[in-house]
């Protein structure tokens, strides 16, 4: 393909300057818009398709701020007719982050601190149509499919998230519309596959192992 133009999504400016400059360094790469949060990717994704100007790659932050989050853009944009690659590029490398990213549809999944050269071959693969994923977005992929049976589900590990909020049983079953008992099921499975016998020490792993964010973690 020609130059591929991205539409580029992070909520600080420090941040979008220095992968405007970076991307823009690259041959073959250019910026086609910038935004600062998911729904101003997509009010700036719907100006540029309205020009025929469609970018043929948009990178997304994860977090930001008080705005819509990269994953609840990604998969809207997702929805799209004949939609852009989404290439999530982010701090966080949880289990929990990364297949809420790759459930909503993302191409692929990079860390910030990722080697430039790293960076530019992701931007070009992923706008080619192509998966590019971090090293541990990958090995957690290829875990899921070569032992599914040890694996966390994303319903479980969402579970998990919601555990370290402090909610009770009821109020989880309430917020993700699931009886009582069914979520009492799912911490026994939970439970078993973390090797764990109660709530705390769930926590305590799956913040260890990285599936899930540290509680109070921010950004």
């Amino acid at each position: 393909m020609g130059e591929v133009r991205v539409l580029l999504v992070d909520d600080h400016p420090v941040v979008r300057a220095g992968l405007r400059a970076m991307l823009t360094g690259f041959e073959g790469i250019s910026i086609a818009a910038e935004a600062s949060d998911g729904a101003a990717a997509l009010k700036e994704l719907a100006r540029l398709r309205t020009l025929g100007e469609t970018p043929d790659l948009v990178l997304m932050d994860l977090q930001m701020g008080s705005g819509m989050d990269g994953v609840t853009a990604t998969a809207q944009i997702r929805k799209l007719a004949a939609p852009p690659p989404v290439l999530i590029l982010t701090t966080y490398d949880t289990d929990a982050d990364i297949l809420a990213a790759v459930e909503a549809g993302a191409s692929g999944y990079m860390l910030k601190d990722a080697p430039p050269e790293q960076l530019r071959q992701a931007v070009l693969q992923a706008a080619a149509g192509g998966t590019a994923l971090a090293p541990r977005a990958a090995a957690l992929l290829m875990q899921r499919i070569s032992n599914p049976g040890t694996s966390l589900t994303p319903r479980e590990v969402q579970l998990l998230e919601l555990l370290a909020t402090g909610l009770s049983n009821r109020a989880i079953a309430k917020h993700v519309f699931i009886s009582e008992a069914t979520v009492k099921t799912h911490l026994v499975h939970i439970y078993g596959k973390l090797g764990v016998d109660n709530r705390t020490a769930a926590i305590a792993v799956a913040t260890q192992r990285r599936i899930i964010r540290a509680p109070g973690s921010k950004g």
